[in-house]
């Protein structure tokens, strides 16, 4: 497992604004709380050490006296760890969830914009599954990163500490090679530092394949989670079509895929396992055996060969930092490039896509009362043109049906709204909002209120603006439904939905409307008495339109032929 230089460049470049962010002060403050926090935990553990010492001196004098003398030492210490830890714990805790959330309200905003979370599924990159990687690979990212910069630190304040009360322990050990004696100052700091890093290239070595496995078991966890999510919200469609059971065999195929991964992460574990555990045994008792002699031959006391495997372990632990820590880094680093990837997906899509690139579509936002098209050329994904050289003009009040092949029409609209800018030409906008009615509208689970008013909010319209509104599309049933919370999107019935995106419009009272076969699931008087009523309520109001249905081309004025 290797940690580039331009993997953390990109982390800090994500992360970092956080201790420059609106409350930097109380960020600094708990951060250097937290630092602190761990200078007194190693002072604590520095004077355990010396205790140990005194307490195992006394015991090999019989000293009662400095028998109870360790006894209320150890009260003392004991209170102070506790509170040490105690606060340690709850500043590292709220740092973590400061960094998460703001980190989390950073990528929403960037993911949650001007169509952003539509446009990025568009282009290729590893950006798929953004819940799982707003929700869960923050968390990680975050929590893991205090958790092992902690770590590190005390680690590193444990070598600087220890080091030097094992150096003073150690004394010196002549090496008898027959003709010459060799004089080894501090043998036991550097035992402890060979010990440490056989283990560590160890635990490198065995660990490499533990960063790949954890990634690929993150994305296939994320796959399955995703896919039971989408047959939940589809759950009515698949329900009419009796589609079960390939749905079971979806769900099947991707938990499958958990399991290879889950083996696969196992086996690199399994490699990872025998050797934390074997270490862990072998660094209780090295220390003391290593000791051991020099306190038979009496050259130290019991305290000091006590004192000295506590150090050695100490400092032999404090240099197995990356071992202990395969695990977590692997994990940790696993759940940031996954959030890197969301990140980067965004970044190339703002700067290549939407803001830098000349063959795109532009979008001009005018003071007139007119959308006009310069020029349009719209574009696949894969380069083959589907339309080109489009020259038109609308004005308010006039009705155009758009006509042809009905994919590019899609592209169309959304190239008017801003979310399909593959292409070459410009788009004049008019000064009022443009309002896209899609052949389903979103509601949101909460009241029907709510999900009718969608985006706007409730207070917006009047009761009897309401039921008036639903009057006009035959919805009078759902007068008593206003208040009731439900999830409509599956409660209700796709044509109920779509005389639904009617209520919306003639309360939003949109200038420009583009409707995309928005009420395709009406039969053909319906349709066009829902046109003629948009038309009837909001005469002034531009509409365009996508429709199979033949009596439309009646309705409208004009047309475009794509």
């Amino acid at each position: 497992m290797q940690l580039s230089n331009g993997f953390f460049i990109q982390f800090i470049r994500l992360a970092g604004p956080f201790w420059h962010s609106e409350n930097k002060s109380t960020i600094r403050s708990l951060t250097l709380a937290l630092f602190m926090l761990t200078v007194m935990q190693i002072g604590i553990a520095v004077v355990i050490t010396v205790w140990s010492a005194d307490l195992f001196n006394a015991l090999e004098q019989r000293s009662m006296s400095g028998l109870f003398t360790q006894i209320g030492l150890i009260v003392l210490i004991f209170a102070a760890n506790i509170a040490v830890t105690t606060a340690h714990f709850k500043v590292k805790r709220r740092l973590q969830l400061d960094w998460r959330s703001w980190l989390t309200h950073h990528l929403i905003s960037k993911w949650m914009t001007d169509g952003r979370h539509y446009l990025v599924t568009h282009i290729q990159g590893t950006h798929d599954n953004p819940d799982g990687r707003i929700a869960e690979d923050i968390r990680i990212a975050t929590e893991a990163a205090i958790d092992l910069c902690h770590s590190l630190v005390y680690c590193s304040l444990v070598l600087i500490s220890f080091t030097k009360i094992l150096w003073t322990l150690s004394g010196t050990v002549t090496l008898d090679l027959l003709f010459i004696e060799i004089p080894i100052y501090g043998h036991l700091v550097w035992l402890a530092i060979i010990y440490a890093a056989c283990a560590s290239s160890l635990g490198w070595w065995l660990g490499r394949p533990y960063t790949m496995a954890t990634d690929a078991r993150q994305t296939v966890e994320a796959n399955f989670r995703f896919g039971l999510v989408t047959a939940r919200e589809n759950s009515l469609a698949v329900a009419l079509v009796h589609g079960e059971a390939n749905e079971r065999r979806r769900f099947i195929g991707l938990f499958k895929d958990i399991v290879h991964a889950w083996q696969r992460q196992t086996l690199a574990w399994s490699h990872l396992f025998m050797l934390t555990s074997g270490y862990s045994v072998l660094s209780m008792a090295f220390p003391i055996l290593v000791s051991a002699p020099r306190y038979i031959l009496g050259s130290i006391s019991l305290g000091a060969l006590m004192q000295s495997a506590q150090a050695f372990q100490q400092t032999a632990g404090a240099l197995s930092w990356p071992v202990d820590n395969m695990a977590r880094v692997a994990e940790w680093r696993a759940s940031v490039e996954r959030v890197l990837g969301l990140v980067n997906g965004l970044d190339r899509l703002e700067q290549e896509i939407v803001l830098h690139d000349p063959h795109r579509i532009h979008l001009k936002k005018t003071e007139q009362d007119v959308l006009r098209f310069c020029d349009l050329c719209i574009i696949r994904l894969d380069g083959v043109v589907c339309v080109s050289a489009i020259n038109a003009e609308i004005r308010p009040g006039e009705r155009m049906l758009i006509t042809g092949n009905a994919f590019t029409g899609s592209k169309l609209f959304k190239a008017i709204v801003g979310l399909w800018p593959w292409g070459e030409g410009a788009i004049e906008l008019p000064r009022d909002p443009v309002f896209f009615m899609p052949p389903r509208p979103y509601l949101p689970t909460g009241t029907l209120r709510a999900a009718i008013c969608y985006p706007s909010a409730n207070i917006e319209y009047t009761e009897s603006a309401l039921t008036e509104a639903l009057d006009l599309v035959g919805l009078e049933e759902l007068h008593e439904q206003l208040d009731h919370v439900d999830n409509w999107a599956s409660a209700l019935s796709r044509e109920h939905q779509q005389r639904l995106g009617v209520v919306r419009l003639l309360l939003q009272q949109p200038k420009w409307i583009l409707l995309q076969e928005a009420m395709d699931s009406l039969d053909s008087s319906c349709e066009m008495k829902m046109l003629r009523l948009i038309a009837q309520k909001l005469p002034d109001a531009a509409i365009l339109t996508i429709t199979n249905e033949p009596l439309a081309e009646g309705f409208h004025q004009r047309r475009i032929i794509l």
